[in-house]
């Protein structure tokens, strides 16, 4: 299969270790581009939430294939989110092609595009780790059930649904919450003479114009930025693209031979047990060495 030049690629929140990651789609849509740069937002590796009896083969596929990338040459930025919050005390560790960072700002044909996760703005996250943390549990339990429910619902001919957007749409802080995290960027990036701001964390893809919320000066117009959010990798499977002076939101589509394969309760391939022995890279060790202490220290073990 011949692969698609891409001049930039985002993902963000692939919550990689999780039983709601979708990694064998994500492997399949990887395989199908080669970036000129790829930008890792935030919620890469959930060390939040890591199994050791939990880690499929795709998982660590997509991980050797990030890597690949970066040993083919292309610059791959791993930006801490909070999920992965662990790594921020190696920000500005490097490795050849792969750079660890809390935020990036990168030149894009002239112009200035500045990259964060975002859960800098969640307050639950500033006051209320422990919550927060609960809450991602929950989520995790949603995301299973969804797919038992569209299980159902496909081999009945219905369209598949989503549980968790469903929740958000129908609670009005959770709207509330996306409008201002959405505002709250871009405010800040218009402040800051920025032409992007591309964030991730909220699980929420677009790609929009959006305009200060402090009044412009008499006679002058409104400042106004491009906001993008890369989405994930648990439920809307998308990825921003940046090719040839053009942004777009890239939404992965199983081809008619590989739905038979994406049924959500098909045979997962085996899990890795020997986590550590399979992993030959001294970042991918470390990053395997604090999930298994966070877990470790999660369940009360020595």
């Amino acid at each position: 299969m011949e692969k698609r030049t891409i001049d930039l690629l985002v993902l963000s929140d692939l919550h990689l270790g999780t039983y709601g990651c979708h990694g064998r789609e994500l492997l399949r849509y990887l395989d199908q581009v080669q970036p000129g740069t790829l930008v890792l937002n935030g919620d890469i590796v959930d060390i939040w939430q890591f199994k050791k009896r939990y880690w499929p083969a795709s998982h660590m596929q997509v991980i050797r294939k990030l890597l690949k990338f970066a040993e083919q040459g292309v610059p791959v930025y791993y930006l801490t989110g909070n999920h992965d919050e662990m790594l921020r005390k190696f920000s500005d560790y490097r490795m050849g092609n792969l750079y660890l960072r809390d935020k990036l700002v990168l030149e894009i044909d002239g112009r200035k595009a500045w990259f964060f996760h975002g859960d800098v703005f969640d307050v639950s996250m500033q006051y209320s780790k422990w919550l927060a943390r609960l809450g991602g549990h929950g989520y995790d339990l949603l995301i299973v059930l969804n797919r038992f429910v569209n299980h159902v619902l496909e081999k009945l001919g219905r369209d598949k649904i989503s549980l968790s957007k469903r929740i958000k749409d129908g609670v009005k802080t959770a709207v509330s919450f996306i409008s201002d995290f959405e505002q709250i960027a871009a405010d800040l990036a218009i402040e800051r003479g920025y032409d992007y701001v591309i964030c991730g964390h909220i699980h929420q893809p677009v790609i929009k114009t959006m305009t200060s919320s402090s009044p412009p000066a008499p006679g002058q117009e409104a400042r106004t930025v491009t906001y993008l959010n890369s989405g994930d990798w648990i439920e809307n499977l998308t990825a921003l693209e940046y090719h040839l002076g053009q942004w777009t939101l890239h939404r992965y589509a199983a081809r008619p031979d590989e739905i038979r394969e994406n049924a959500p309760f098909a045979s997962e391939e085996p899990p890795m047990t020997t986590i550590p022995n399979a992993v030959p890279h001294p970042f991918l060790e470390e990053i395997f060495s604090l999930a298994t202490v966070s877990a470790s220290t999660r369940l009360g073990t020595p």
